[in-house]
C-alpha cells in the first residue's frame, strides 16, 4: 500500500521532467520559424474575409489553385513597389554620387521666404546658402552630423527591407493556413475551452475580431494616410514624394503623429511655390494628417466587445515593448485580460431582483 502511495508523487514527476524537456526542444527547434509562423497567423485571420469571398466566386471549385493565385497576387502587390522604391533610391544615390565626385552638384538658392520660418528660419537660411555657394564644403564641415544621419537612413531602410522579407514569407505560410482554416478554427476552440471552460467559441472570436479590428483601425488607416499625402506631395510637384510617403506610413504605424514629415514639407513648399497654391497644399496636407483622429474611432473599435481604448493602450504599449509584433499581440493581451475580468466579475454580481444583505437585515428584525 505505502508503496503505491509513493509511486504515485515519483511518476507525477517524472511525466512533469520529461513534459518539461519536450516542451523545451520543441520551442528550440521552432524558435527560428516562430516570428514568422505568429506574423503569417496574424494576416491569415485578417486576410481571411477577402478569401473566403474569392473561393466562393469560384463556388469552392479547385480550391488549392485559387489560393495559390490569391497569395501569388498579394505578393506581388508588395514585390512590384518595393522594388521601384529600392531602385529610386539607389539609383537617385548613384546620381549624387556621380555628379558629386564630378563637381557638378548644385543646391538652389533659398528664397527670402525661408528667413520667415518660425524658430529656424535664419538658421536655415544661412545654412541653405552656404550649401548653394559650396555643397563640398558643407559636407566637410558637418562630415560626422551627416555620417550619422546617413547611417540611421541606412539602417531604417534595412530594417524596412528585412520587414518587407518577412512579409513575403508570412503570406506563403498565411496561404497554407487559410487553405486549412476550418481545422485550425475547430482546434483553436478547443484549445480556448481548456482555458475558459465552455466559452472556447466566444474567446476565439474575441481574438479574430481584435487582431482584424488592429488591421483595419492601425494599418489601413497608416495605408489610407500615406496614399493620400502621396497624391498631395505628385500634385504639388514635391521632390522625393515617394520617399516622404513612406515617412509617414512609417510614422502612421508606428502611432507617431504624421505632422511631424508634414511641417517640413510644408516649410519646403512655401519657399518654393506662389502663395496661394502653397496654402491650399497646406489645408490640404493638414487634413491627411489629422485623418485619423476620425478615422481611428471608425475603424479600431467596429464590432468589438472590447473597449475602444483597452485595444489603442494595448497597440502602442505591445509595439513598445515587443516591435511591431507587439502593435497585434499587445490588443490580444489586454482583450483577453480585459474578457476574463469582466467574467469574473459577472460571477459575483448578484442577480437583479435580489437583494442578499437586505433579506438578512428583514429576518434579524423579524427576530
Amino acid at each position: 500500500m505505502k508503496d503505491s502511495i509513493t509511486k504515485k508523487p515519483i511518476d507525477t514527476y517524472i511525466k512533469i521532467v520529461a513534459l518539461s524537456i519536450l516542451f523545451v526542444a520543441s520551442y528550440s527547434i521552432v524558435k527560428p520559424f516562430l516570428l514568422i509562423i505568429i506574423w503569417s497567423a496574424l494576416v491569415a485571420v485578417a486576410l481571411y474575409p477577402f478569401y473566403i469571398k474569392v473561393i466562393h466566386l469560384f463556388k469552392g471549385k479547385k480550391k488549392g489553385l485559387v489560393t495559390s493565385v490569391f497569395i501569388i497576387i498579394l505578393l506581388a502587390i508588395i514585390v512590384v513597389p518595393t522594388i521601384n522604391l529600392t531602385s529610386s533610391v539607389v539609383s537617385s544615390s548613384l546620381e549624387f554620387k556621380e555628379s558629386f565626385e564630378a563637381g557638378t552638384v548644385v543646391v538652389p538658392p533659398p528664397t527670402e521666404k525661408v528667413k520667415e520660418w518660425p524658430l529656424i528660419g535664419e538658421k536655415t537660411y544661412e545654412f541653405w546658402t552656404e550649401a548653394n555657394k559650396s555643397i563640398e564644403n558643407v559636407l566637410r564641415d558637418h562630415k560626422e552630423q551627416l555620417k550619422n544621419i546617413l547611417g540611421k537612413a541606412f539602417s531604417s531602410f534595412t530594417g524596412l527591407m528585412g520587414s518587407v522579407f518577412l512579409a513575403l514569407f508570412s503570406l506563403i505560410f498565411a496561404g497554407i493556413f487559410m487553405f486549412s482554416a476550418e481545422s485550425g478554427y475547430s482546434t483553436s476552440v478547443q484549445f480556448a475551452n481548456r482555458l475558459m471552460d465552455g466559452k472556447g467559441k466566444e474567446l476565439t472570436t474575441m481574438i479574430v475580431n481584435t487582431i482584424r479590428s488592429v488591421i483595419k483601425g492601425i494599418l489601413v488607416v497608416a495605408i489610407i494616410q500615406a496614399a493620400l499625402a502621396y497624391l498631395g506631395f505628385v500634385a504639388i510637384g514635391l521632390p522625393g514624394a515617394a520617399i516622404f510617403a513612406l515617412l509617414v506610413l512609417m510614422l502612421a504605424i508606428m502611432q507617431i503623429p504624421a505632422l511631424l514629415v508634414m511641417i517640413p514639407v510644408i516649410a519646403i513648399v512655401f519657399s518654393t511655390h506662389d502663395s496661394l497654391p502653397a496654402i491650399i497644399f497646406t489645408i490640404y496636407i493638414i487634413f491627411v494628417a489629422l485623418s485619423d483622429n476620425f478615422l481611428k474611432p471608425m475603424l479600431l473599435g467596429k464590432g468589438l466587445q472590447t473597449p475602444m481604448l483597452v485595444i489603442l493602450i494595448g497597440a502602442l504599449g505591445g509595439m513598445m515593448f515587443m516591435g511591431m509584433l507587439g502593435l497585434f499581440i499587445g490588443p490580444v493581451i489586454l482583450a483577453i485580460a480585459h474578457q476574463l475580468y469582466t467574467a469574473w466579475v459577472s460571477e459575483n454580481v448578484i442577480p437583479s431582483g435580489t437583494n442578499n444583505d437586505t433579506d438578512a437585515i428583514e429576518k434579524d428584525n423579524e427576530q
